[in-house]
């Protein structure tokens, strides 16, 4: 503990859990993923900070026969047999209004509805760049209550987008295959860059 915040950080299984030993997964155990845990995922994503509270991600959580079928004509022929087996897919959407919820979010910074509104490139880069913040802490959550990820992109956008978010302001982003995943499909570990290429202390 932090003596001078009160603070304690994660232990080493808890950090190995989240990052040091998590893998991406490409296939998956026969086990499933139940709504009210991808509900836990979901509370604690959210906790994640996002600019101005704005949260402008929207998912889909693909758990069913049905979703599935939805979803195969959207995804690359690569990807289909990893994502049509998972127990479960998150869609992460981004909502290009997410502005008109500042109301709610962030009554305190209301004058930035005009802001968004008369720049929209400014608004697709804010909701683009705090979407993809919260898919991110959507694969934390779910690796620290016992999930395995495999978050994707190769998919077609526009299909997808027609099928699961017709009529509303949101497009997709990225996809996160969820479950308990098959040790045999990791990969070896890729290397990583150390922080003296790629940081500096200013």
């Amino acid at each position: 503990m932090d003596m001078t915040t009160g603070k304690s950080g994660l232990d080493a299984a808890g950090l190995d859990t989240i990052f040091l030993e998590a893998h991406t997964y490409y296939s998956w155990l026969d086990k499933p993923v139940s709504v009210s845990l991808l509900r836990q995922v979901y509370d604690l994503a959210r906790m994640g900070p996002t600019s101005g509270n704005c949260c402008p991600m929207r998912i889909v959580f693909v758990n069913t026969p049905e979703g599935r079928a939805r979803l195969k004509p959207g995804l690359r022929p690569g990807n289909v047999d990893q994502t049509m087996s998972a127990p479960a897919t998150a869609i992460i959407g981004t909502d290009m209004e997410f502005y008109k919820h500042i109301p709610r979010l962030a009554p305190h910074a209301v004058a930035r509805i005009a802001v968004y509104e008369a720049d929209q490139e400014l608004a697709q880069r804010a909701a683009f760049r705090n979407a993809t913040l919260q898919g991110a802490y959507l694969i934390m959550a779910a690796r620290s209550l016992g999930l395995d990820c495999g978050p994707m992109s190769g998919f077609l956008h526009d299909v997808v987008d027609e099928e699961f978010f017709a009529g509303t302001s949101v497009k997709s982003n990225f996809l996160i295959n969820i479950g308990y995943g098959n040790p045999a499909s990791v990969r070896p570990r890729g290397d990583r860059f150390d922080f003296d290429e790629v940081c500096q202390i200013a």
